[in-house]
Parts: structure tokens; sequence; C-alpha cells
């Protein structure tokens, strides 16, 4: 038989305190990181990352998904601000949304 011992551990040191993040940050927060919570919308990110624009036949030859999942991917990326994609006569020409990356930089950095 194998004695245990517990040990008395404080997770938290001092009495030190953080405060709660106001609601729209932790809703900004949750936002951006749900869009990049798959990863499929995590490659196709860094994808428009490595390049200014990327026409949505680019992004499918790159992705090993069918073209209506990555339409549902770049939606969803779209949605949340990630993303932005403007019609180039039958194409969609999609790049990452500066503004929104730099905001979800400083949220993960505040987090």
């Amino acid at each position: 038989m194998v004695k245990v011992i517990a040990e008395s551990r404080k997770c938290c040191t001092g009495d030190e305190q953080m405060a709660l993040p106001d609601v729209a940050w932790a809703d900004d927060l949750a936002k951006l990181c749900w869009a990049l919570a798959h990863p499929a919308r995590v490659r196709i990110v860094r994808l428009l990352l490595s390049r200014t624009s990327c026409m949505c036949g680019e992004i499918v030859e790159e992705m090993p998904l069918a073209q209506s999942t990555v339409s549902q991917h770049l939606k969803i990326l779209k949605e949340t601000g990630l993303v932005q994609g403007e019609i180039d006569g039958p194409r969609v020409c999609y790049c990452v949304n500066q503004v929104a990356m730099e905001k979800l930089k400083r949220l993960i950095a505040d987090f």
C-alpha cells in the first residue's frame, strides 16, 4: 500500500488580486479567439498573413478540405472581422483585416 502525504499548497501567493476585465473586453477577446478555435481557420489566417491577398480558389488549393468547408471557415473569419473579402468579378479576394489583428494582439497581451 502506498501512503500519500497531502501537502498544503496554495495556488495563489500573497494578497494579489486582479481586477476583472470589463464585459466588452472579455466579449471581444472571446469572439476573436473563437474565430481561431479551429485548426483550419488558423491555417487560413496564417496563409493570408503570408500574402497581401488571396483568391478563394488559392486558399482551397492549399487546404485539404472541400471548397464548401473552406468557404464556411472563411465566413466565420469574416463575421468576426479577422478577415475581409472583396468581390473581384466572379471571385472573392480575401485578406487579413490588420486592424482586427492588432486588436487581437492587444487583447491577448492584456490577458
